[in-house]
């Protein structure tokens, strides 16, 4: 008699899973499961494309202002520095102007400065 070994395939490696193999990657979505799904990369593109128009508006709004507040910050940039310059220009003139008075009296710079450093020392005791 003549009998038929029966075969009892186990899952390997080399052989797919039957239970695996016609499942769908995981956050993926195909038309044939649901006719009324759209896939995961046109929901993304939909999106991204939204985000785009979203921050091109936004920035299209910005702009103006930016460039406003560009224009007043460097005028006021400008400003600052000539008042430094203006003040520079003042302190230097106040040294020249002691400079030239300690060397006309030089008798009462050491005076002055005498009555000073007295005055501070006993300030400090």
């Amino acid at each position: 008699m003549a009998t038929t070994a029966e075969t009892t395939q186990f899952p390997t490696s080399e052989s797919p899973r039957p239970d695996v193999a016609n499942r769908p990657l995981p956050g993926s979505t195909t038309s044939s499961n649901n006719p009324g799904a759209t896939s995961s990369g046109e929901l993304m593109n939909r999106v991204v494309q939204g985000a785009h128009q979203t921050i091109d508006r936004l920035a299209g709004h910005a702009a103006p202002h930016v460039d406003r507040l560009e224009e007043k910050l460097v005028g006021a940039d400008h400003a600052l520095h000539e008042r430094a310059d203006h003040l520079r220009e003042v302190g230097e003139g106040y040294v020249r102007s002691l400079r030239d008075s300690v060397r006309e009296n030089p008798l009462a710079a050491v005076g002055v400065a005498l009555a000073l450093g007295l005055l501070i020392a006993r300030i400090t005791r």
